[in-house]
């Protein structure tokens, strides 16, 4: 094997490592999905706790070998913010995506970074203490509640946007063929009802950040958690928020498939 061939193979070689790496982040993503999924149903059912992403990898932490969980979990977000990074720099044509890439870089990399923290035994502000305490810093800035008011209605963007994608099965686009039709079908049904459900919850966290923007109150600002006990404010909100609940389970099974079967643009 000549020079170039050799820097060829090991080239590829470092390729496939990195692509396995990210595939490990949506796997991760999914186990994380199911924890939010199963404790969003008991606070549906009236038992207690938070539904926020540090909160399920608190319970990472406290599970047999958690540390080790964790910071596998933090390289696995970190290979999979890179490759939505290098995605978003020369992975697509046009600007709406690599917006989207953009944003999923920030998503993956707060998750390391939050795996990571907890693993060395920090963590311990939930979602509703950073979206308010986001929020408070930015009413301090001239034209804060502006400001506010459009992250909320980012968000609430965002939401509508998975609801969208959900119905439409635009998901489907994520990922290359799968073999076998049950496969298929179950794949498209777990990925419908969970885009839908986290459009729902992502939909009420804009809300409140539109509504903090509205009072000059950064306390109105929540974040996932603060979504679902909005939600089972409402009529029949306890009923919402199981469906909710069930919902992200389905996303974090969606996720399972996903890191077997996304399509790995960079």
């Amino acid at each position: 094997m000549d020079t170039a061939s050799a820097s060829s193979a090991r080239a590829g070689t470092s390729g496939d490592i990195w692509e396995t790496a990210a595939r490990a982040g949506f796997f991760v993503s999914g186990l994380l999905h199911l924890i939010l999924g199963y404790v969003i149903v008991r606070i549906g059912l009236g038992s207690g706790g938070e539904a926020d992403s540090s909160s399920a990898l608190s319970r990472l932490r406290d599970a047999p070998a958690g540390p080790v969980i964790l910071w596998g979990s933090a390289l696995a977000f970190v290979a999979l913010a890179l490759w939505q990074l290098f995605d978003a720099l020369r992975g697509h044509d046009e600007a709406m995506d690599r917006a989207k890439a953009g944003g999923k870089f920030l998503l993956y990399a707060s998750l390391a970074v939050s795996a990571a923290s907890i693993a060395m035994g920090g963590g311990d502000s939930n979602g509703d203490q950073q979206a308010s305490g986001i929020a408070a810093t930015l009413m301090g800035a001239p034209g804060g509640p502006v400001i506010v008011g459009a992250i909320g209605l980012g968000i609430l963007g965002g939401g509508v946007y998975h609801v969208v994608k959900g119905a439409r099965k635009k998901f489907l686009d994520d990922l290359k063929p799968m073999p076998g039709k049950e496969l298929g079908t179950g794949v498209k049904t777990v990925g419908t009802v969970g885009y839908i459900a986290k459009g729902i919850a992502l939909g009420a966290v804009g809300v409140l950040f539109v509504i903090a923007a509205m009072t000059a109150d950064p306390d109105q600002a929540k974040g996932i958690d603060g979504g679902i006990e909005a939600l089972l404010g409402m009529p029949g909100g306890p009923v919402i928020v199981i469906l909710i609940g069930v919902g992200f389970a389905a996303y974090g099974l969606y996720s399972f498939a996903r890191a077997r079967y996304a399509r790995m643009h960079s």
